[in-house]
């Protein structure tokens, strides 16, 4: 009997081939990456699954770490890969911490990853603490709009389909348990992978989005940095590039992925 996971995560697994696990942005859920998984699943079985705290698995009001999230992403893949095959993980924004904490902690498992806008480490967690305040006192919505600002670029709201996928986007966060947000916030204020990431000995594909002001393109310079041999790309996006520029996205992680497959993916 397959294990099931410590916190019992919502997910969808589609598509055929070897196993591609993908990890969403804080405050979002598995649908954020429809168009991304929709160009992928001819070539791969993937997995999209909600972290603890979003979409429709369990609300998790109680403090936790990244490395709680990393955990909770090895037993999915435990329980959905009995076979113990290596998989490609990728994951954006709060994902990508999440693949750097499972690359450094469950190797094993894993083939390659895929950190896609994200950040290995805040210098000045102020704004985190801010924005947790904020929600605390008026809920997510308070800072909704704010948020939807910084992922997708101004051209791209200005479109008829920005217009329609950033009144998704909203919905999607106004729609997040306030203390399950808050305390997500609260573990990706405290991530520091600077050194972990230095230990990372599995191939690692690290995506910037060129006009992302969530998790500039310097911080995903500074993972790449720090992962050895570790592969740098540039989407033209801001911070959730698997809605604004799915097709891109999904071409990088498919060709990046595809070279795994020789290594037991």
């Amino acid at each position: 009997m397959a294990p099931t996971p410590t916190t019992p995560l919502n997910f969808v697994e589609t598509g055929q081939g070897p196993l591609l696990v993908l990890s969403h942005a804080l405050g979002l859920d598995l649908s954020m990456w429809d168009a991304v998984a929709a160009r992928l699943e001819q070539r791969f079985t993937v997995l999209r699954y909600d972290h603890r705290g979003h979409g429709q698995s369990p609300a998790a009001p109680q403090a936790f770490t990244v490395q709680d999230l990393a955990d909770d992403a090895a037993e999915l893949i435990r329980s959905r890969n009995p076979a113990g095959h290596k998989v490609v993980f990728a994951g954006l924004s709060l994902g990508g911490m999440t693949a750097q904490a499972l690359a450094a902690a469950a190797p094993a498992w894993l083939s390659a990853i895929v950190v896609a806008n994200s950040s290995s480490f805040y210098p000045d967690r102020s704004s985190w603490d801010a924005r947790i305040a904020r929600v605390r006192a008026d809920g997510v919505e308070a800072i909704a709009d704010g948020a939807v600002e910084r992922w997708l670029t101004p051209s791209y709201r200005g479109s008829a389909a920005g217009e329609a996928q950033a009144a998704l986007l909203r919905k999607r966060l106004v729609g997040t348990d306030a203390a399950s947000y808050a305390a997500a916030c609260a573990a990706v204020a405290s991530i520091d992978f600077r050194e972990s990431n230095r230990r990372i000995g599995i191939p690692a594909l690290v995506v910037a989005g060129a006009q992302d002001l969530a998790t500039p393109p310097s911080m995903s310079h500074d993972i790449a940095a720090a992962i050895p041999d570790a592969r740098l790309e540039t989407v033209d996006a801001a911070h959730i590039s698997a809605v604004e520029r799915p097709a891109e996205l999904a071409a990088a992680i498919a060709s990046f992925a595809d070279k795994r497959k020789g290594a037991g993916a």
